[in-house]
């Protein structure tokens, strides 16, 4: 590359693959860098200069050499950066002379970067290449800070041009016939969360800790801004998979993710945090974000649904589900009435009240998903008995008003699992209680073949003091269908109490009053 010039060249600079024939006096005089090749060529009668390592290569090495030449030089948030780094390199201070590039790209920064959403952002993206450089200079710092202070501006403050990723209304495509020129529509408080989805995870980390930081943002803000960056950056993760063969090279965004999200519960939906939990173990994340993921998930178990439950095995496990892990969340939900009665405990006069405590409802609604997921988990043909029941155990201390949810689940185990042992369905039994049946559950359960017959029994028996006690008290018991009910078209439960009447306790029902029950129901 030659300089036009009527002067003949006296030297000549080498970056790359690239070869600049400049002059000396120029470079000389803003280069402190140059300032010691060329003395250093000098006494070794050299006119020709190599330099291989400077930031940005021949492409911004070319800037300098312009603006050394008193040229216009075109700075942008592209290269900016770049040629910061290379007039760092080159030596280019004011020491050397005033008004030199270093201080007139500061000054550039200062004044039009950091105000720019969009370029505050294109420039915090090109330090990635340049990464020790960037904290060295300040320039990653400035730009986090800069673009935090934009994101946590009152909405009122806002123009929706900032938001270059978002799509156009109507009415900024000219599309809107009503639209009569003023802006309609407010600019809601997390328009910013999808800009930033553009950012590497490390730069991402940095920006979301500063605007945590600066405590104006919601925990909620800040919630969907994890939950947007998850869905753009995670391939798949909307269907709770990594769609890639290397998943591990997701695990950093996975955990940082993770570490990130707000302590605050209701910050972000359940859905999504069993979402970040299935991602955690494709992506073999560490156990202190697994653990996190688990007691977050604890605390707002009553919003899930039983497709979030439905977390696939290990390959190497035999079992289709991880039910252990859906036990180590129903713990960590139940484990908050524990730890408020605790505190109860500890504070006897004064009334403990926090939102950790929970109530009825939010245990129904747990309890009765539980039913629905050993339902579904009950059809996997290599599912052990033990983790069946383990896990339905673990909520048999939510009091339930009807137990037909646990029937069904039983029900469909025995169907799935017919060469297991007397023993083990008199085990799986005694999970439910038969006087907590509806009619229609009874009238399944008294033909049901795969039921032992002394549960039978205690079905008729206890039906025939709810007809008794119906009679006694002047009201008619509901007809029984002619047809029984198909238990999979039945409730999926409500949630149900530890059982009543375990084994000891079905020994009590005298054989003649059985018999008795057993003939008057047939």
């Amino acid at each position: 590359r030659y300089v036009a010039s009527e002067l003949a060249t006296d030297i000549a600079v080498t970056v790359g693959d690239v070869k600049f024939y400049l002059h000396k006096f120029p470079l000389l005089s803003k280069s402190a860098c140059l300032q010691k090749l060329v003395a250093s060529g000098n006494e070794q009668n050299c006119d020709e200069v190599q330099i291989s390592d400077i930031p940005g290569g021949s492409v911004v090495f070319e800037i300098c050499a312009k603006f050394c030449y008193g040229m216009t030089v075109n700075l942008n948030a592209y290269n900016v950066f770049a040629t910061r780094c290379a007039a760092e390199y080159l030596g280019m201070y004011e020491t050397i002379e005033k008004g030199n590039l270093i201080y007139k790209i500061d000054i550039f920064l200062n004044s039009s970067i950091v105000h720019s959403w969009k370029d505050s952002i294109i420039v915090l993206q090109t330090t990635k290449s340049l990464s020790p450089l960037s904290d060295e200079l300040k320039v990653a710092g400035l730009c986090v800070d800069a673009i935090a202070t934009n994101a946590c501006i009152d909405v009122s403050k806002v123009d929706w041009s900032y938001t270059y990723n978002r799509k156009k209304l109507p009415e900024e495509n000219g599309n809107d016939p009503n639209f009569n020129g003023v802006k309609s529509r407010p600019v809601p408080k997390d328009w910013w969360v999808e800009d930033l989805c553009e950012l590497e995870i490390d730069l991402y980390k940095r920006v979301i800790m500063s605007i945590k930081t600066k405590g104006i943002q919601s925990h909620e803000v800040i919630g969907e801004a994890l939950k947007a960056y998850s869905y753009r950056r995670l391939p798949g993760f909307s269907k709770g998979v990594i769609h890639s063969r290397d998943v591990g090279k997701y695990r950093s965004t996975v955990d940082t993710i993770v570490w990130l999200l707000p302590a605050e519960t209701g910050s972000v939906s359940c859905s999504f945090l069993f979402k970040l939990l299935k991602a955690a173990i494709i992506v073999d994340s560490g156990e202190m974000a697994r653990e996190q993921l688990v007691r977050q998930i604890g605390q707002q178990l009553e919003e899930a649904s039983l497709n979030d439950l439905l977390m696939r095995a290990a390959e190497r496990e035999d079992v289709m589900y991880d039910v252990d892990m859906v036990k180590k969340i129903v713990n960590k939900f139940l484990m908050q009435d524990r730890n408020a009665e605790y505190e109860s405990e500890e504070n006897e006069v004064q009334e403990i009240q926090r939102s950790g405590i929970l109530t009825d409802a939010s245990k129904l609604i747990v309890a009765k998903l539980i039913d629905a997921y050993l339902a579904e988990i009950a059809k996997d043909p290599n599912l052990p008995l033990s983790k069946f029941v383990d896990l339905a155990e673990t909520v048999s201390c939510i009091s339930q008003p009807t137990h037909n949810g646990i029937y069904r689940a039983i029900d469909m185990y025995l169907k799935e699992h017919p060469w297991i042992s007397k023993s083990e369905r008199k085990r799986i039994c005694k999970l439910m209680d038969c006087k907590k049946l509806s009619a229609d559950a009874c009238m399944h359960a008294v033909q049901n073949e795969r039921l032992p017959l002394r549960v039978v029994i205690q079905v008729l028996f206890f039906e025939q003091l709810r007809g008794a006690a119906a009679t006694s008290s002047g009201t008619s018991t509901p007809d029984l269908p002619k047809s029984l009910k198909n238990p999979n078209g039945g409730s999926h439960g409500s949630s149900r109490s530890a059982p009543t009447n375990p084994e000891e306790d079905w020994d009590s029902v005298s054989a003649t009053e059985e018999l008795k029950a057993l003939k008057t129901e047939l």
